[in-house]
C-alpha cells in the first residue's frame, strides 16, 4: 500500500526562499577581491540571485547547460550557486589551483557555456582562452568601476544584473535534475566529475544538520568557510547555513593565519571549516598573539586526517574540534567527529583518542570494508580493508566517464574510496591510509598516516609527511619528510624515532629524515605525496649509502 502524502521535489532554490523568509536578519559578510568588506542578508541575496537567473536566461542558458565559476569565497559566488541551479542549469565550480592543463581539460570536458571569474583570475583566463571552448563567454565578477581592460570580450557582473526583475517563482523540475558539478583534483589520471543533483544537495545539507555539526556550532552560529566554494560545494555550507539561519563570513583570497585570525576576531566567528594545512597557520597566529580569538568555539577539520597534536592544541585552547571525513564523490561529508553526550565528560585522553579518529558515519551514509578478495570484514575495530560507501549523496558514477565509473563501483553498487580503514563496534571510523600511500616493508604494511601524526606532535615539527622509498631487502621503507618550526633548531632523526617508537614497533620507524622548506600542496590543500615522490625520485636509502638504521 502506498502512503497518501504529497510529493514535492527537493530543490536548491527552496533553501534560499526559506532563508529569505524565515532568517531575514542573518548576514553574509565577504572580504572582497576589490579590498572592502561587503555585507548583505538572505533576502537581498535572493533578489540578486533572481536577477542573475533572468540574466542567464537572456544569455541563452537553458536546463542542463554548464555554467562555470572561477572565484574565491564571496557573496557573488554564493549568488551564482542559486542563480545558476535555480533555473535548472549546472553550477560548475572550477578549482583555480589546478594546473593549466587540468583547467583546459575540465572546461572542455564539461562543455561550459559561460564562465564567471573573479578579478584575480582574469590574467590566467587570457592566457588560456585560445585553448578553451571557442564559444565560451566570460563574465568578470566586479562592478564597472573595477572592471579591467581585458582580451576576453567579457561582460561585467554588476551590469549583467542591472535592470533585471528581482522576484520570481523559481521553475519546478524533477529533484534528480543536475544542480552542480565538481571535478576531483586529478592526482592520478585526468580529473573526474562528480555531478550532484538538487535532491542530493538538499539531503546532504539535512544530513549534516542532524549529524552533530549544527548542535556543536550553537544557536548563534557565525560560520567561516575557509573550505573554498570552488571545492565540493564548500562542504555543503552554502546550503546548510541558509537552511539553519547561520551567518556566513567569507574570507576571500586571504587565507593565511594572521588574516584569518583578524577576520574571526573582528566578525565574531564562532565556527570555522577547513583543511589541516589552514589550521596550522591559524595555530601559529594564535601562538604569536598569546590566545585564540574570543568568539571561536568550533573548528571543523577535514580534507585529510588531522594530527592528534593539532586537535589537542585546539581543545586545550577551548576550541572544540569536529574531525570529519568525506570525498568529492560524497558531496562530501561522510562522517562527523561530534562526541556523544555519554563521553563528553570523559577524561581528556579518552576524548582526544576518539577525536583523532574520523568520527561516526553521517546519517544516510553506509560504510563497509572489504579485503583484497572483496569479502566484507567485521566492524570490530581490528579488521582492515578498503572502505566502500553508499548513500543518497554518493555518486553512482562519474560524469561522462564510463571507464572511471566501472573502476570505482563494485557489483553491489557501492563506491570504492581507496582508503584503508577499520570500523569499531561503536561506529567510529579509523582511516589507516590511502591504499596508494601504504608502505609495504618485508611483506607487512606500515601506515604513513600513523607515522605522520606522531611526528607532527614533536615541538620542533611544523608539518610532516611520510613516503615509501625503495629498499633492496625490504622492498619499501618509510622516509620522513619534515618542515621544521625553526630552521635553527632542527629535530634529529633519533628524537623523532624515539617519539614514534613510543607508539609503533621498531620495524615501522622511519630510516631517514629529509627537511623541506614547505610541503607541496594539492589543489585542495592536502600535502601532495605525488609531488614529494617526484622531487625525491633520486633519493638513495642510507643502507645503500653505507649508513642508516635499516
Amino acid at each position: 500500500m502506498m502512503g497518501l502524502m504529497m510529493h514535492r521535489p527537493l530543490l536548491v532554490s527552496e533553501i534560499l526562499d526559506y532563508a529569505a523568509e524565515v532568517h531575514p536578519l542573518a548576514s553574509v559578510v565577504s572580504r572582497t577581491v576589490e579590498g572592502d568588506l561587503h555585507r548583505t542578508d538572505y533576502p537581498t541575496l535572493r533578489k540578486r540571485a533572481v536577477q542573475l537567473s533572468f540574466a542567464l536566461e537572456k544569455l541563452g542558458i537553458r536546463m542542463g547547460d554548464r555554467v562555470a565559476t572561477l572565484a574565491w569565497n564571496g557573496f557573488r559566488h554564493l549568488e551564482l550557486y542559486y542563480g545558476i541551479s535555480g533555473i535548472g542549469a549546472v553550477c560548475h565550480t572550477i578549482n583555480p589551483r589546478l594546473s593549466a592543463e587540468q583547467l583546459i581539460y575540465i572546461a572542455g570536458h564539461a562543455q561550459d557555456r559561460l564562465i564567471f571569474a573573479d578579478l584575480t583570475f582574469v590574467p590566467a583566463l587570457e592566457k588560456l582562452k585560445d585553448h578553451l571552448p571557442s564559444d565560451l563567454r566570460y563574465v568578470i565578477m566586479t562592478d564597472r568601476a573595477h572592471m579591467p581592460e581585458n582580451s576576453l570580450d567579457a561582460l561585467c557582473y554588476e551590469e549583467l544584473l542591472e535592470g533585471q526583475d528581482d522576484d520570481r517563482q523559481w521553475p519546478e523540475f524533477p529533484e534528480d535534475t543536475a544542480a552542480s558539478l565538481c571535478y576531483t583534483s586529478g592526482t592520478t589520471g585526468e580529473p573526474k566529475g562528480a555531478l550532484y543533483t538538487h535532491r542530493s544537495n538538499v539531503l546532504h545539507s539535512l544530513q549534516a544538520g542532524v549529524s552533530g555539526f549544527v548542535v556543536d556550532m550553537g544557536e548563534d552560529a557565525r560560520i567561516l568557510p575557509v573550505v573554498p566554494l570552488f571545492h565540493v560545494n564548500a562542504w555543503g555550507l552554502p546550503y546548510l547555513a541558509p537552511m539553519i539561519g547561520a551567518d556566513l563570513v567569507f574570507p576571500g583570497s586571504a587565507l593565511d593565519g594572521d588574516s584569518l585570525y583578524d577576520l574571526i576576531e573582528s566578525e565574531g566567528v564562532t565556527s570555522a571549516w577547513g583543511v589541516p594545512t589552514i589550521w596550522q597557520g591559524l595555530q601559529d597566529a594564535i601562538d604569536k598573539r598569546g590566545g585564540k580569538p574570543p568568539s571561536l568555539r568550533q573548528i571543523v577539520v577535514g580534507g585529510s586526517a588531522a594530527p592528534r597534536a593539532m586537535i589537542e592544541r585546539f581543545e586545550k585552547m577551548g576550541i572544540r574540534v569536529n574531525h570529519a571525513w568525506g570525498m568529492t564523490e560524497m558531496s562530501p561529508i561522510g562522517s562527523h567527529g561530534f562526541l556523544p553526550w555519554q563521553i563528553a565528560d570523559a577524561p581528556f585522553e579518552e576524548r582526544m583518542a576518539r577525536k583523532a579518529m574520523q568520527g561516526r558515519r553521517a546519517y544516510g551514509v553506509d560504510f563497509k570494508i572489504v579485503d583484497d578478495s572483496g569479502k566484507r570484514q567485521p566492524h570490530d575495530g581490528k579488521s582492515k580493508g578498503e572502505l566502500y560507501v553508499r548513500g543518497n549523496n554518493v555518486v553512482s558514477g562519474y560524469f561522462d566517464n564510463e571507464a572511471a565509473t566501472e573502476k570505482a563501483m563494485d557489483a553491489e553498487g557501492w563506491f570504492g574510496t581507496g582508503d584503508v580503514a577499520s570500523i569499531r563496534p561503536d561506529g567510529y571510523l579509523q582511516l589507516h591510509d590511502r591504499a596508494k600511500d601504504l608502505i609495504k616493508s618485508g611483506g607487512e604494511w606500515i601506515s604513513s598516516i600513523d607515522l605522520e601524526n606522531i611526528a607532527a606532535a614533536h615541538t620542533k615539527v611544523a608539518s610532516a609527511a611520510v613516503i615509501a622509498v625503495s629498499h633492496p631487502k625490504w622492498d619499501e621503507r618509510p622516509l620522513l619528510v619534515v618542515v621544521a618550526r625553526d630552521s635553527d633548531d632542527l629535530p634529529t632523526l633519533e628524537e623523532l624515532r624515539d617519539l614514534i617508537g613510543e607508539s609503533m614497533a621498531s620495524w615501522q620507524l622511519p630510516d631517514d629524515l629529509v627537511f623541506v622548506e614547505a610541503m607541496p600542496l594539492t589543489a585542495t590543500g592536502k600535502i601532495s605525496k605525488l609531488t614529494l615522490r617526484e622531487s625525491l625520485s633520486d633519493y638513495v636509502h642510507p643502507e645503500l649509502r653505507g649508513e642508516g638504521n635499516g
